[in-house]
């Protein structure tokens, strides 16, 4: 077992550009809480910023800290690639538009989440004027950028496409959208008010998918399909957002209990919204890395590599993810999956330590050691 630490890269024309603005970069495996992470003043874009660039990251995804002063307002950007943002601390509001289309503007709030189209027009307002505003930006730049190396073909460029932003009949910063992908089943189905879709692939757990571009509250939302396969009686949320080929996740699981251990491509990022634990990064037959985390702790598993999430806290913890493109997903990747069973003893050792430390114990079902078809009890909502 080792801590997370730096590891050997592969340089990017992407890497090239953030290290000339001379802001700072983390790097290595995890870092421990972004609300306090430091930053430095971006002049070009009036605010505080930082990069993450952690191992898995590298050529395929940005992950971009912004802090807005109290009162202050980030100037509009336009970019040529979409953004997820997700909100770590403050609340503020968001105006977004396209062409010469009318201008959308929401509210934001901590823990909430919302999508960014291409080629749309966004600027980034602190409501707060006793506190600074944090958020967590998701874009796939880095990879884009090995495509058509100009900074300027994404960050200049004329190009406008309002029907993405203005093309149906409902506010895509709207409340999101329950929709049932083909063959998917859920017995909250009708009670969320799902649509049925046959268009739509199936959600990863096969239940419900929530299309949309704004989530209010991600440490509060509680419109959960059960993932039975993954372990750990838990639950999940998959996030999808209109006309655009990024999407989200969150997985929410109790105290006392752990997932499974799986693997899948790179790219991913994970913060945490709520929650006390640790998880394990390892690629398959290396030493292990252990990323402590709680509220605001960003990590990222790199592609292929297995890793596994463990509650020692008290009460839910949840873990949200960005960055699911298809052909980044590893084939068959909810099959590379290590169960109970399979798992080193280590595994168990160590949760029973850790809870230790807490004056806890596991809650794991003794069963699941030895039963590979063992079911896990949803109550009611099953």
């Amino acid at each position: 077992m080792v801590e997370a630490t730096g590891v050997r890269r592969k340089r990017y024309l992407y890497e090239e550009w953030i290290e000339s603005t001379g802001l700072p970069i983390y790097r290595g495996h995890y870092v421990p809480d972004i609300r306090t992470a430091e930053v430095g003043w971006w002049d070009e874009r009036q605010c505080n910023t930082a990069f993450l660039q952690l191992k898995g990251m590298e050529g395929v995804s940005e992950g971009r800290i912004t802090e807005i002063a109290p009162g202050k307002s980030v100037p509009p950007v336009k970019f040529g690639f979409g953004e997820t943002i997700y909100v770590v601390e403050g609340q503020g509001f968001a105006t977004v538009w396209a062409g010469d289309g009318p201008k959308r503007t929401f509210e934001w709030q901590k823990h909430s989440v919302f999508h960014v189209p291409r080629h749309s027009h966004y600027e980034l307002s602190n409501a707060r004027g006793d506190q600074p505003a944090r958020l967590l930006h998701y874009n796939y730049l880095p990879m884009a950028l090995t495509v058509v190396p100009d900074l300027d073909f994404y960050f200049k460029n004329l190009h406008e496409d309002p029907e993405l932003l203005y093309g149906s009949d409902d506010d895509v910063y709207s409340q999101a959208k329950a929709i049932l992908g083909a063959g998917a089943k859920d017995s909250n189905a009708e009670a969320w008010g799902a649509v049925r879709d046959e268009n739509e692939a199936p959600a990863a757990h096969g239940g419900v998918v929530w299309m949309g571009n704004f989530f209010p509250d991600m440490a509060s939302w509680d419109r959960l399909s059960p993932w039975e396969s993954r372990g750990a009686g838990g639950t999940n949320v998959q996030m999808r957002f209109p006309r655009s080929g990024m999407s989200a996740s969150m997985s929410v699981f109790d105290e006392g209990l752990y997932k499974k251990a799986h693997l899948h491509g790179p790219g991913r990022v994970i913060v945490i919204p709520a929650g006390v634990g640790y998880s394990l990064l390892w690629a398959p037959g290396e030493e292990i890395a252990v990323c402590p985390w709680q509220e605001g702790a960003v990590f990222t598993p790199p592609g292929g590599w297995y890793h596994q999430h463990f509650n020692t806290g008290v009460g839910l913890a949840r873990y949200l993810k960005f960055g699911h493109l298809p052909q980044l997903s590893g084939a068959g990747e909810y099959r590379h999956q290590i169960e109970y069973p399979d798992e080193d003893p280590w595994v168990r050792e160590k949760f029973v330590q850790e809870l230790a430390k807490r004056g806890k114990e596991s809650l794991m079902p003794p069963e699941v050691y030895e039963d590979r078809d063992f079911v896990w009890g949803y109550g009611d909502d099953d």
